[in-house]
């Protein structure tokens, strides 16, 4: 995996509670914290959005499909 450098700005609070974590050996550094806090924001937002569009499904339709493609696999299987 590459990897590429960038710039954060964040508050000075925020950056000593950071560093207390580091020192602490949460982490074993302040880039490593801040890989891991965006792959799990990013992990979230997958998470959500997979959410929101399993809410857009019809249970009752997906039932439906489901079972058509039973039916015409279990009238192949009745051949053998």
């Amino acid at each position: 995996m590459s990897v590429a450098k960038l710039a954060v700005s964040m508050d000075s609070n925020t950056l000593k509670r950071l560093d207390r974590l580091v020192n602490r050996h949460f982490f074993p550094s302040r880039s490593k914290a801040i890989q891991d806090a965006v792959e799990e924001k990013l992990v979230k937002i997958d998470k959500s959005r997979l959410t929101l569009e399993c809410e857009k499904l019809n249970p009752m339709e997906e039932q439906e499909i489901a079972e058509e493609g039973i039916g015409s696999e279990t009238k192949e299987w009745e051949k053998y």
